[in-house]
């Protein structure tokens, strides 16, 4: 069954290895073209991430550097790979294809500047999360003691996302930057977060949290990652069948989809570590679920909240 995955951090890897490494079918990546062949992926969107230890003034370059990799490592060297610019082009991809797309994990780089965003957007960014989880001059992460919401220049950029068409991603959000998307925002949309109820950790979402999500018809995609997972972190693929079981009980299960964190987590799920095992997932799902609903979850529900 073809996979959705809304988030992954190999372009950090990338980067940081200076174009050492092949995304062909570098083993030190969890999804490379292998990886994504194997498990059937469908559509790969990729992380711009910045470390909040790069200075202000290297951070844009930092971006650039990334999407440079996007473009080198990715799509120049491997044909497979093709870059979606309308979402409708995911239509036109051939059997043999796996569509791409740029997403933004924090607005740091961009500083107060939206004609940066109109670069980011021609070179393929799809997708804005404001904030890691720090602060900046948008919003406050959920790691940031001051618990700010959204600042005027955050209502901008969240503006801006809306004209043009692009998600904003709340899963680094404090919950107070969380409920000005919700009231501002055309395209809300949680990249890669799960359940507090089921995993009382700070980067997850409470049930009122997912429930104004479900009532918004926005998509939230499952983490992979175990401490988001599994209190403790000793996750098994049974532990992720689980938080999707918790939302869709909330009514969400036309709002569910899949990202990783591939990339951008070291602990793993077992039997779920890279993009090759995603068919893992698929398996563990249809004692639960029927064949229509798990490929709501694996790719029809993101294809049917596509911006129209």
């Amino acid at each position: 069954m073809n996979i959705i995955d809304l988030h992954c951090d190999a372009l950090m890897k990338l980067s940081d290895a200076k174009g050492k490494l092949s995304f062909k079918d570098a083993p030190e990546l969890d999804i490379n073209l292998a990886k994504l062949q194997q498990g059937k992926v469908k559509l790969q969107a990729f992380a711009i991430f910045i470390y909040p230890s790069i200075p202000g003034g290297n951070q844009f370059q930092e971006v650039i550097d990334q999407i440079h990799y996007f473009y080198s490592e990715i799509l120049a060297k491997n044909p497979e790979m093709k870059l979606l610019r309308k979402w409708s082009d995911f239509n036109l991809l051939k059997e043999e294809e796996i569509g791409a797309i740029l997403t933004l994990e924090g607005v740091d780089a961009i500083g107060n500047d939206l004609h940066k965003l109109t670069i980011l957007y021609e070179l393929g960014v799809r997708s804005i999360g404001l904030t890691w989880n720090n602060g900046n001059l948008a919003a406050d992460g959920v790691g940031e003691s001051r618990g700010a919401g959204l600042s005027h220049f955050g209502k901008r950029l969240v503006e801006w996302c809306n004209d043009h068409d692009v998600f904003v991603d709340v899963s680094h959000l404090h919950p107070n930057g969380f409920w000005d998307v919700m009231e501002l925002a055309k395209y809300p949309i949680a990249s890669h977060s799960n359940a507090t109820s089921i995993c009382d950790h700070r980067r997850n979402l409470t049930d009122e949290q997912i429930m104004a999500m479900i009532k918004r018809d926005a998509m939230i995609h499952i983490v992979f990652c175990p401490a988001f997972v599994k209190k403790g972190g000793d996750a098994t693929i049974d532990d992720v069948v689980r938080q999707i079981q918790h939302i869709v009980k909330l009514g969400g299960i036309k709002n569910i989809g899949f990202g990783s964190d591939f990339d951008g987590i070291e602990s793993k799920v077992e039997n779920l570590s890279d993009a090759s095992m995603y068919q893992n997932l698929i398996e563990a799902l249809k004692p639960h679920y029927s064949e229509d609903e798990i490929r709501g979850f694996a790719h029809q529900n993101f294809i049917n909240h596509l911006p129209k």
